[in-house]
């Protein structure tokens, strides 16, 4: 049996509805998901959010900061854990980049989808670093 899944470039997300999925995804164990003012901010904050839809529930979703020609930088990529499997998040990748096909995308793999992403075909790259803290620059 099919499931019929609708993407969609959703501008106005709904930041409840949102984080209920994120919960139900295993990257909620990485995100402020009691955090409702932090998430809500990382809704409004982000300019292109692609979303995942059966029967119009929130399965999944691409949350994404881009100028949209030269980077796009996919901070939150997961599908409910119910829907893994079925090709989600694949698709979520790939109606990101068609939005911004210009810039390339970026993502930071969550320790559990390391080994997801170079089977569907993105590149590995050793040169990414990151700052917690600005005192911790010397």
């Amino acid at each position: 049996m099919e499931i019929a899944v609708q993407y969609a470039h959703e501008k106005d997300l709904d930041w409840q509805e949102f984080n209920d999925t994120l919960i139900a995804s295993s990257l909620g164990e990485r995100r402020p998901v009691d955090d409702f003012e932090r998430i809500k901010a990382m809704v409004e904050n982000a300019n292109l959010i692609i979303t995942a839809r059966i029967n119009n529930k929130l399965v999944g979703v691409a949350r994404s900061v881009t100028d949209w020609v030269f980077c796009t930088y996919l901070s939150d990529l997961f599908v409910d854990e119910q829907y893994q499997k079925l090709g989600i998040g694949r698709e979520l990748i790939r109606h990101t980049k068609i939005a911004s096909p210009q810039a390339k995308l970026i993502l930071l793999s969550a320790p559990k989808a390391i080994n997801y992403y170079p089977r569907i075909g993105m590149t590995h790259h050793t040169h990414a670093y990151t700052l917690d803290d600005p005192n911790d620059l010397v």
